[in-house]
């Protein structure tokens, strides 16, 4: 399975590499979501993993961004503020999960394990 990781925060990126790299799966590593669209237009993703708060184009915008490819892939938006209203926009537009920073190992394998394997089980996909 091939995963996209978007975050501005190079130690955050580095450790959804390491965590996901461990898990098997392979990591795609992108700083912002310009870069984000860029390399997910160059690759097929099975999921993408993105902060929701960035310089440039957020992570919300970047799903919109992906949904107008017409792609298949799930979306997990990361975000350390937890507000109510990028949770409910970020769903409305798709998103599989969201998640609180700061990351809990257990959890964010917990939720990309949840994702994906729901996501094997979705036919045409």
């Amino acid at each position: 399975m091939k995963i996209l990781v978007v975050d501005d925060e190079e130690g955050a990126r580095e450790l959804f590499n390491t965590i996901l790299t461990d898990e098997g799966y392979e990591v795609t590593l992108a700083v912002n979501g310009e870069d984000g669209i860029s390399q997910f237009k160059g690759a097929l993703f099975d999921l993408v993993v993105t902060d929701i708060k960035m310089p440039g184009m957020d992570g919300l915008q970047l799903l919109q961004e992906i949904r107008k490819t017409g792609s298949k892939a799930d979306v997990i938006m990361v975000t350390a503020y937890g507000e109510v209203e990028s949770y409910l926009k970020a769903m409305s537009l798709g998103a599989a999960e969201y998640i609180n920073k700061p990351i809990r190992i257990k959890e964010l394998k917990r939720i990309v394990h949840k994702v994906l394997s729901e996501r094997k089980a979705r036919p045409g996909v």
